[in-house]
């Protein structure tokens, strides 16, 4: 008599979507769940400073949104550092790095140019200051401003670190980082690397080693991106709602739509011009796209973008690991052309001031010339308020912008990554370096991953 062991099934494996549908679904579950925060109104006002207090949804949607936010400020510091110099030790494995570098350089400033060019369109068509409801009452200065001097002199690192002390109104003491400052002293110690020769392989080594480390952290912090949408996006509808975009609409149409046409319009045009499927760009640069809407952090979404500019777009790493890392804190035709544009215009407007063709000029130089006072980092205040001191605008103006920030900073944020993207890519083509095979190929609708150990493999996510 024979006897059968039975094989045993196997279990299936919950599968999650992929990375991109997971922010898709926190998009919409921080929409609604926004909205029945602000349903239940405040739980009462402060008696001493007469402001509303958030009830406990609002305040949860905060806290989850300001956690991802504060991790993703904390990698900042040593991601920065350690991207650029070993982006800029990279470059003697590049022939012709030189020519690439100026290449990389012109298309920043092309593209900037043109974006900045729509958004005095819009600003001129659109009239949004004309049209705006909101009460001059709204109008204040801001705490944090910008201008010629304070960018020059910021470039002047204070420590190795680029660490600043401050006393908080409590008597606490904190830290803050200036990230300039760290790309002044990282493009130092990059170039001293490049001098220096083989007699620096030891330390190169380690940067390396210290960067593989950092991303392995920042992507722990990226998996929190979909559950972070739900608080982030939760947050600014519970708090403005739409009214604040009522107020200023024809202000918000004129953004957006300005960040649709060069998303959407110039991107793709210079892309098939240069014999590219823009189909093929899109899918592959997706997930940096959608981690940018979300974190609203150019930079924090570096190692996301230098991924899939890699291993999506066929944008050789040596080449890829300069110029995305350089793109990060100085590409940004969202945050740096586009919006500063336009909310010159609206300015102007507003306070019945009239702009000569030397101030378009000026908001076109600034735009191109001033883009790295960013510096990549959430919001683009310090970038708006250089734009308007140039022109001599009164800084009031920016108080009436502050409360729907946020949601414009979203689309202005993946316009900057898609431009940081673009860039390299278009590049790589016109300098024949770009491999078709990885641009043209199938996308398995991956979540950006670091790169695998020998132990480790990456698996689709959908």
């Amino acid at each position: 008599m024979s006897s059968t062991s039975a094989t045993p099934t196997p279990r299936r494996r919950l599968r999650l979507p992929s990375f991109g549908v997971q922010v898709l679904i926190g998009l919409v579950l921080g929409v609604l769940v926004g909205l029945l925060a602000r349903s239940m109104g405040p739980d009462g006002i402060d008696a001493a400073t007469g402001v509303a207090d958030p009830n406990w949804l609002t305040e949860t949607l905060s806290t989850v949104g300001g956690i991802f936010v504060t991790l993703l400020r904390t990698i900042v510091p040593p991601l920065v550092f350690l991207a650029i110099v070993a982006s800029i030790a990279n470059l003697r494995d590049v022939t012709g790095a030189a020519r690439l570098a100026w290449k990389t350089l012109a298309w920043f400033a092309i593209t900037a140019l043109i974006a900045v060019g729509i958004g005095i369109t819009l600003g001129l068509v659109l009239q949004p200051g004309d049209h705006a409801s909101v009460s001059r009452d709204a109008a204040a200065a801001p705490s944090t401003t910008g201008s010629w001097l304070d960018f020059l002199t910021g470039l002047v690192p204070a420590n190795m670190l680029g660490l600043e002390g401050y006393a908080g109104d409590d008597g606490s003491v904190g830290m803050s980082f200036n990230v300039l400052q760290i790309l002044v002293v990282a493009i130092a110690v990059g170039i001293a690397t490049l001098q220096i020769g083989s007699a620096a392989d030891p330390f190169l080594t380690v940067v390396r080693s210290a960067l593989a480390v950092v991303q392995k952290v920042l992507w722990w912090v990226i998996l929190l991106a979909p559950v972070a949408t739900v608080g982030l996006l939760g947050k600014a509808v519970a708090s403005y709602g739409w009214d604040a975009l009522g107020s200023l609409a024809t202000f918000t149409v004129a953004i957006y739509l300005g960040l649709a046409i060069v998303l959407l319009g110039v991107y793709p045009v210079l892309l098939r011009l240069n014999g590219l499927s823009v189909k093929q760009f899109f899918s592959g640069a997706w997930p940096a796209l959608s981690l940018a809407f979300v974190s609203r952090s150019s930079i924090g979404t570096m190692p996301v973008t230098q991924s899939v500019t890699e291993r999506s777009l066929g944008v050789p790493r040596a080449y890829a690991s300069f110029a995305v890392p350089l793109g990060a804190t100085t590409k940004m035709d969202g945050c740096a052309s586009i919006y500063p544009a336009v909310s010159a215009i609206f300015v102007a407007q507003f306070f019945g001031l009239d702009l000569s063709i030397t101030d378009y000029v000026l908001i076109a130089f600034v735009s191109v010339i001033g883009s790295a006072a960013t510096a990549g980092v959430t919001g683009a205040t310090v970038m708006l308020t250089l734009t308007l001191s140039t022109l001599g605008l009164p800084l009031e103006g920016v108080g009436l912008l502050l409360a729907i920030d946020p949601i414009l900073d979203m689309g202005r944020t993946a316009v900057n990554v898609a431009g940081q993207a673009l860039v390299p890519t278009l590049v790589a083509k016109r300098e024949g370096i770009l491999d078709l095979d990885t641009y043209n190929a199938r996308r398995t609708g991956a979540a950006w991953q670091p790169e695998p150990t020998t132990d480790e493999v990456l698996v689709p996510a959908s």
